[in-house]
């Protein structure tokens, strides 16, 4: 491969990967790159032929481009993406730039258009960086960095070989240019191919890595200034329902029906037995009007965080009671922070945190835009003697919770007097038990809407239908317990999701939607979880199974990786790194200390068992082991041959391959060293000259045939030999001698 081929190529592998971040990242469809794809291919083939454009049509190409532009982004606008000024900017954009691509391919190039080429692949990595949070993005960056650090190599090796060209085509006469330029022309023909272009990958790649290896830690070390979000191109998840302050029997249902990925949450419990009664809790509603749940309160108490950006809001009587969980929340229409129940601290680059009358937690709008925080929960609850003995009266606060429609199906009311009745439940706790088992075992779950045509949809449910999703059952047992004189609320929120072992976080998607019931104890002050919904028909179960599934779980640790430490890699971040650093630091110096020590006191075992002391004149000389002292005296003794003898060996033939390397001097240095020596005496070498005339004029031998030797190296490709290298260094030491 020549040094030309390969700078076409990594030109062409610049710009096509700079378009190839743009398609990954969203800008382009399929189509328009596949169109794209192939213009590169005919620009490579008609490189240097009469098919392409002229200076003068490309010009012409792309200041005409300039109304196409205008009108592009119009068309945008008013068809394809009405209402969405921002898409259509950058539908519009995205067409402008591979239009002027196009132009400059096809046309023919000097090095002013390679530049405009590579300038808009570069603008082509910026747009893609501002319309993807993907890390596949990453894998197109740093391609485009690699082909990038190529192509300015070879662009500048390039520029500089034409300048020496044209320099010493100046230098020398008229029938010694046209000689040389035969003689490069036959090298061209006949030369093996230059070891050149095979070096140049190795030496991007050294680059790429030297870069990173230089900003990685600048990386770690500044926190990102936007906090620990950034805006998406393409929105958020739109018709989350479902966890406003008024929600109708039905709504979560809908949401269920889809698969899209709200949020990635990781847990940190030291009792991990308690995950899988997790739930991540949403909003609560204490008013039922028949059809629609509301909160009755409109109070929220904000908070702003402290210098460490953490929100307090509870206390916990161990720290072995908390659970701590990192959530990665994706865009989604709705405020409302989620966390497991009884939150007590929240850490995260938030701006505030409201927390209303119901313990849901809300800060800004983030539709457009991922957030992160880590949150910690007492998740523990009170043992079950304990609840069974809570006996006391609701406090006069509480009887918003005992509220039931006016116009209740009275059926309802018997229906669960008779189940307590029957069951013998004395209290609160057994109560609450005895309707969620009733729920549980005698209804089924479906996603299907079967209830709510008629005029009570939850009598409809209860008595008909027997069949429904989570909100029909927990508002059925919430209403229940109420007739009966048990506070309870309705929760929503979601399941704990599925768990990906790669990444250590459950996924959490919109089909994990639930809604559950706290029941309210007056004695401990507990709003405590209740769930009626039947464990068998819950969704909940997304593992594919499987390589395809394996390797999606990868992928999901990948990109969950890449929002942590990328997105939203904050201070939080910075200082949790730290941290596990310092950590890890610290265990490694522990360890290398053991092992010290457990080394030494090895070595002092065997010198002890080495020197074996025995009885003398003072008692307290010790007797040498002369077997082993013997052989390690031979083992020195052969390793001395061994270093003798060495010259004839291969060793010996390695080392002065090593020695002639540093002899084989290029024409360069030992010409500029004759150059310097002619000088010294007052010999300077005239502008008009060519090599071979100076060195006439200075009527030496060894200048003359130094500089024969220096024309077959610099122009003939000729490599030296050994004997050739001794020689010139014979002629280089008389030239500087007479110099003397």
């Amino acid at each position: 491969m020549t040094f030309d081929t390969y700078f076409r190529i990594t030109s062409y592998a610049m710009i096509a990967s700079g378009t190839l971040a743009l398609a990954v990242s969203g800008g382009m469809g399929t189509a328009l790159g596949a169109a794209f794809a192939l213009l590169l291919a005919a620009a490579w083939k008609f490189e240097g032929t009469r098919w392409q454009l002229s200076e003068r049509a490309g010009m012409f190409a792309v200041v005409s481009s300039l109304p196409l532009l205008y009108l592009d982004w119009k068309f945008q606008s008013s068809v394809l993406w009405a209402g969405e000024p921002a898409r259509a900017g950058v539908a519009a954009l995205t067409h402008f730039i591979l239009f002027l691509s196009a132009v400059k391919l096809a046309q023919v190039k000097a090095d002013r258009d390679w530049l405009f080429l590579y300038l808009i692949s570069f603008f082509e990595v910026l747009l893609a960086a501002g319309l993807s949070v993907s890390p596949l993005f990453v894998a197109t960056l740093a391609l485009y960095t690699f082909c990038a650090l190529s192509t300015v190599v070879c662009f500048e090796i390039r520029k500089a070989r034409r300048a020496i060209k044209i320099q010493e085509t100046r230098l020398l006469s008229a029938p010694r240019a046209r000689w040389l330029s035969r003689l490069s022309r036959r090298k061209a023909t006949h030369a093996p191919p230059s070891g050149e272009a095979r070096r140049l990958p190795l030496v991007a790649l050294s680059l790429l890595a030297l870069i990173f290896a230089l900003a990685l830690p600048i990386f770690f070390i500044m926190p990102r200034f936007s906090g620990s979000a950034l805006a998406r191109a393409d929105g958020g998840l739109n018709g989350v329902v479902g966890f406003s302050d008024e929600v109708t029997l039905g709504e979560i249902g809908r949401l269920q029906q889809s698969q899209r990925v709200v949020m990635r949450v990781r847990v940190e419990d030291p009792l991990a037995g308690r995950h899988q009664t997790l739930r991540w809790r949403g909003v609560a509603l204490d008013e039922f009007g028949g059809r629609t749940w509301r909160r009755s309160s409109r109070a929220t108490e904000y908070r702003r965080g402290n210098d460490r950006n953490l929100f307090q809001f509870g206390t916990t009587q161990s720290l072995e009671n908390l659970t701590t969980q990192t959530f990665f929340i994706e865009p989604i229409d709705t405020p409302v922070l989620f966390i497991a129940s009884r939150p007590v601290a929240i850490q995260g680059a938030l701006p505030y945190i409201g927390i209303d009358d119901e313990d849901a937690l809300t800060t800004r709008d983030h539709s457009q835009e991922r957030i992160s925080y880590r949150a910690y929960s007492d998740t523990t609850e009170p043992p079950a003697e304990s609840l069974r003995a809570d006996l006391a009266a609701y406090p006069r606060e509480m009887e918003r919770y005992l509220r039931v429609p006016d116009a209740l199906d009275p059926r309802i009311r018997q229906l669960a007097r008779g189940l307590i009745v029957g069951a013998h439940a004395g209290n609160r706790y057994d109560a609450a038990r005895v309707i969620e088992s009733y729920f549980q075992q005698n209804f089924r779950y479906t996603l299907e809407q079967k209830s709510g045509g008629a005029q009570d949809p939850l009598a409809d449910f209860m008595f008909r239908v027997r069949e429904g999703h989570c909100e029909y059952f927990s508002t059925a047992m919430a209403v229940m317990l109420r007739t009966a004189g048990v506070a309870t609320r309705v929760v929503n929120g979601f399941q704990l999701g599925e768990y990906n072992d790669a990444a250590d976080v459950y996924t959490v998607r919109q089909s994990d939607a639930h809604s559950w019931v706290e029941v309210y104890f007056p004695e401990t002050g507990a709003w405590v979880t209740f769930d009626p919904t039947p464990v068998d028909g819950r969704p909940g179960n997304h593992d594919a199974g499987g390589l395809r599934g394996r390797l999606g779980k990868y992928a999901e640790a990948l990109e969950l990786l890449w929002i942590q430490y990328v997105v939203a890699y904050d201070k939080q971040e910075q200082r949790s790194l730290a941290t596990s650093i310092r950590s890890n630091l610290g265990v490694y110096r522990q360890t290398a200390g053991q092992t010290f020590a457990e080394l030494r006191a090895g070595f002092a075992a065997w010198w002890q068992q080495f020197s074996i002391g025995a009885g003398g004149m003072g008692g307290g000389a010790s007797r040498v082991n002369f077997p082993l002292l013997i052989g390690l005296s031979l083992l020195l003794g052969l390793l001395l041959l061994f270093i003798a003898r060495a010259r004839r060996w291969e060793l010996a033939g390695l080392l002065k391959f090593r020695r002639r390397g540093k002899k084989n001097y290029s024409s360069v240095v030992f010409y500029e060293r004759m150059i310097k020596a002619l000088e010294a005496r007052g010999l300077m070498r005239a502008p008009d000259e060519t090599p071979l005339e100076f060195a006439a004029t200075t009527g030496m031998a060894e200048a003359t045939l130094l500089t024969r030797s220096y024309n077959r190296v610099r122009f003939g490709a000729h490599e030296l030999t050994t004997a050739e290298a001794a020689r010139i260094e014979e002629w280089l030491r008389r030239v500087e001698k007479e110099r003397e």
